[in-house]
């Protein structure tokens, strides 16, 4: 294997777009691969060849198969990408090009280390300005662990797509290979909802004069059930904003304005 430096690549972006541009046909979306077309630049790494064809003659002469990006770091992990220009023949990659993203420096992990990683790769089309992003269709998560050290796709992209610069990933001799990793790492954090036990209470609200209090809302003091603060709002003649004025109204307000931007859920029954 060959191994040789390279540029990193660009910074975190979440929105990723359909193209207008269809994608060859003979590379459109199957069963298992997913491809589509975006703006954004992979997040964590790329790969640019200014020699493809020389690279893969290197191989040739030398008997390797692939060539070995240098170690770079995402998602807390370090990872390497290996690329097969002539495809990676003992997976049935023959005729393609074979990407695959590796895990790294393994030998820093735990005893019985395991990595659990959604990710996607990606070829860079230098006619519509655009990269094709390709991931398992069901956006299955990968386990990485001691016996499988890296995944990928043993079929990327034909070459004879991949070759014919009218597809615009090889040009001049020139393309761009990328990656996203999004590790799944569990944080520990979470919430539990638990049944509450119903709290009865009754407050009573004694209103002398009634044929007095006019149109107006009137508030009781406030009252404390359940370790809340409460009033009731009375309108004797209907609450305008309810187009109510026929009837009378009576409302219960929650009086604990510092709390309102807490997670609070409160089931109230009345009567």
């Amino acid at each position: 294997m060959l191994k040789q430096s390279s540029k990193t690549g660009a910074d975190l972006q979440n929105m990723e777009e359909k193209s207008c541009h269809p994608l060859p046909v003979d590379i459109g979306s199957s069963g298992k691969i997913s491809r589509s077309l975006r703006d954004i630049p992979p997040a964590h790494y790329t790969l640019k060849i200014e020699s493809f064809s020389q690279l893969s003659e290197m191989l040739s002469d030398t008997k390797a198969h692939n060539y070995v990006s240098e170690v770079f770091e995402a998602s807390g992990y370090k990872w390497k990408l290996s690329l097969y220009p002539k495809g990676d023949k003992e997976r049935n990659g023959e005729g393609h090009i074979s990407l695959y993203l590796v895990i790294a420096e393994t030998k820093d992990l735990p005893l019985g280390w395991e990595v659990n990683v959604n990710f996607k790769l990606f070829l860079f089309d230098q006619i519509q300005d655009k990269y094709m992003a390709i991931q398992d269709a069901d956006g299955k998560v990968k386990r990485f662990h001691e016996m499988k050290t890296e995944w990928g796709f043993a079929q990327l992209v034909p070459l004879s797509v991949f070759n014919d610069a009218n597809n615009g990933y090889l040009i001049c001799d020139t393309c761009v290979f990328g990656v996203e990793i999004f590790a799944i790492n569990y944080s520990g954090k979470g919430e539990c909802i638990s049944n509450v036990v119903g709290l009865e209470s009754t407050h009573t609200w004694k209103i002398s004069n009634f044929s007095a209090l006019g149109d107006v809302c009137h508030k009781s003091d406030v009252f404390t059930i359940g370790n809340h603060n409460w009033e009731l709002r009375l309108y004797p003649k209907g609450n305008l904003h309810g187009k109510k004025e026929n009837s009378l109204s009576l409302y219960l307000n929650w009086c604990n304005p510092s709390e309102e931007k807490q997670n609070y859920l409160l089931s109230i029954g009345f009567a």
